[in-house]
C-alpha cells in the first residue's frame, strides 16, 4: 500500500464512531490471527520434502493465502506445508488457535463451535482433523516395570441417523452388565516413566493383546496385571515376567513393586474426563483416547501451538519445541 493511502486511512479511523471503530477492530484483530498461523507454519523448525514423492529437492515458488508454496524439482508438482495433512483444506486459519485452546479446555462441540464463531459442523469437523495424526503418537517401547489394564465399553452409534439395534433408554449400571457382543475392549499400558500407549482390540485374547505389544514390551520387562487367562498366556507364550495380582481376593500390592495403581488412576481419570461429552460414537473412540493421552503427556499445560503443529505433521514435530 502506498503512503499516501495509508496516511488516508488513518485519518479516516479519527472520524469513526464506536460501532465502525470496534468493527475495524475486529477485523485487524482477525488479520493478524491469520497472519500468525501462517508465519507458525511457515516457519516450522523442521526439514521440508515433497509429500508426493518424498524427495528433498525442493525450491520456494510463490506465496498463496498466507502460505509458503513450493515446487519439487523430482516430481514438478507444488504444494504447500499443509498438503497431505489433515489440515490441507481447512479454511478460517485465524480461528485455528482459538480452537486448539478449545481442545485444550475440553469444551464440547457446541461450546468450541459458540467461542470460535463456526458452524457445530464445522466445530465437529475440526475436531476429528486436529485428532487424527494424534493416533500416531505413541511410545516405540515401554521399558522397565509396564503396568497393564483393560477398560470396557459399551459399543455406541452415536450421531448415527439408523440404529442397528433397539435404542438403550437407560443404558447399563456397570461394564459387568453389557452384552458380550456389545462391547469393546481398549487396552492400557503404562511405565513407571509414565510412557502411555493404548489401543481398541477387536477381541480381549492372548493373541491380539500379542499382535499389539510385540514390538512394544521387550522379554526383560515386568509385565504387571490381574490374573485374567488371556494376561497369564499372553506372558507364558511370550517368556515375559509376570507380576500377577489377584485382585478379586483383594491383592493389590506385591513387594511393595508390583501393582497397576498408576494404569488405574488414569482410566479413571479418562472416565470422568469423558463424562462430558456425553456419550462418545465408537467409531471416534481412538481419537477421545488420544486425545486425553496428548493432555496427560504435558500434565493438561499444552499450548495451543503445540497442538497445532502436532495435528499438522507429527514425524516434523519436535517434542520440546514449545515447551
Amino acid at each position: 500500500m502506498r503512503t499516501q493511502s495509508i496516511v488516508k486511512l488513518i485519518d479516516a479511523v479519527k472520524d469513526l464512531d464506536t460501532k465502525s471503530y470496534s468493527r475495524l477492530k475486529e477485523a485487524i484483530e482477525k488479520r493478524d490471527s491469520v497472519k500468525f498461523v501462517s508465519y507458525l507454519l511457515n516457519n516450522d523448525n523442521n526439514k521440508m520434502c515433497c509429500p508426493y514423492c518424498k524427495s528433498e529437492s525442493i525450491h520456494k515458488w510463490g506465496i498463496r493465502n498466507d502460505l509458503q508454496r513450493y515446487k519439487c524439482k523430482e516430481c514438478v508438482k507444488t504444494f504447500n506445508v499443509l498438503t497431505g495433512t489433515p489440515l490441507a483444506n481447512l479454511h478460517k486459519k485465524g480461528r485455528w488457535l482459538s480452537y486448539a485452546q478449545c481442545l485444550i479446555d475440553g469444551l464440547s462441540i457446541r461450546k468450541a463451535a459458540a467461542e470460535c464463531g463456526v458452524h457445530r459442523n464445522t466445530s465437529f469437523r475440526w475436531r476429528h482433523r486436529f485428532l487424527q495424526n494424534a493416533n500416531h503418537i505413541k511410545p516405540d517401547k515401554l521399558s522397565g516395570i509396564v503396568e497393564v489394564n483393560e477398560l470396557i465399553f459399551a459399543k455406541s452409534e452415536k450421531g448415527s441417523k439408523k440404529l442397528k439395534r433397539k435404542p438403550r433408554k437407560k443404558g447399563y449400571r456397570s461394564p459387568k452388565h453389557i452384552p458380550s457382543s456389545n462391547r469393546v475392549f481398549t487396552l492400557f499400558c503404562r511405565d513407571r516413566s509414565k510412557n502411555m500407549f493404548d489401543d481398541i482390540l477387536n477381541k480381549f485374547s492372548a493373541e491380539h493383546i500379542r499382535s499389539d505389544l510385540s514390538s512394544l514390551i521387550e522379554k526383560d520387562t515386568l509385565f504387571c496385571s490381574h490374573n485374567k487367562a488371556a494376561y497369564l498366556k499372553y506372558t507364558k507364550e511370550n517368556r515375559v515376567r509376570h507380576g500377577v495380582l489377584n485382585m478379586s481376593k483383594g491383592e493389590s500390592v506385591k513387594k511393595d513393586v508390583v501393582h497397576i495403581n498408576n494404569v488405574l488412576l488414569y482410566q479413571f481419570n479418562l472416565q470422568v474426563w469423558m463424562i462430558r461429552f456425553r456419550g462418545v460414537a465408537t467409531k471416534y473412540l481412538h481419537n477421545y483416547l488420544s486425545w486425553y493421552r496428548e493432555m496427560d503427556e504435558f500434565d493438561f499445560s499444552i499450548t495451543p501451538e503445540t497442538v497445532l503443529v502436532r495435528a499438522m505433521r507429527p514425524e516434523r514435530y519436535n517434542t520440546n519445541h514449545f515447551r
